[in-house]
């Protein structure tokens, strides 16, 4: 809490900066780290939640209070738990949400690799491991290569990722082996 003199002769007063109308500086959730780690875009966001990318953009800012009915949408469109969209000073992602988005990246990038290459010896190792991402994680089988740079996305090359849940046993068990 910060204080203000009114004048040499008064006493100091305290005030809370939100009165003098600005924004509370403390991070209240992680939404937007949380949907570019989902693969998610502002705009299939801003489809799913039904309203324009400004007002998405203006919920995504960290310091923004959502109201918890906000929070479930939010946690419903990125498949992950609300406690997950929550800012706390030591909340990392869960592990099995992380894991799901480096496979994801993962994924995407052999994916580029093999639409790309034009050495047959990379094809196939490229198809090879596409293979045994899938065995990890069967969903990862919907999911498409990285766009070129300045390539639009159809409405329908939304990562299938970003629409199903896995299990946290099939995760662990996959790490196991």
């Amino acid at each position: 809490m910060a204080t203000v003199p009114l004048s040499m002769d008064h006493a100091v007063i305290p005030f809370a900066p939100s009165e003098m109308g600005k924004k509370s500086p403390r991070k209240l959730h992680r939404i937007r780290e949380l949907r570019k780690q989902q693969g998610v875009s502002l705009r299939t966001a801003s489809r799913k939640l039904g309203m324009p990318a400004s007002q998405v953009r203006e919920e995504e800012k960290p310091d923004t209070d959502l109201l918890v009915s906000e929070l479930l949408q939010w946690a419903e469109i990125l498949d992950v738990p609300i406690a997950d969209l929550l800012e706390e000073p030591q909340n990392n992602l869960s592990s099995p949400i992380r894991e799901r988005a480096k496979l994801v990246r993962i994924m995407k990038t052999v994916k580029a690799i093999s639409e790309r290459t034009q050495e047959p010896n990379i094809g196939i190792l490229s198809e090879v491991l596409v293979d045994q991402l899938i065995d990890l994680m069967p969903e990862l089988a919907e999911i498409n290569a990285w766009n070129n740079v300045g390539q639009r996305r159809s409405l329908n090359d939304l990562g299938q990722i970003a629409e199903r849940s896995i299990s946290c046993d099939s995760i662990i068990s996959a790490m196991r082996d």
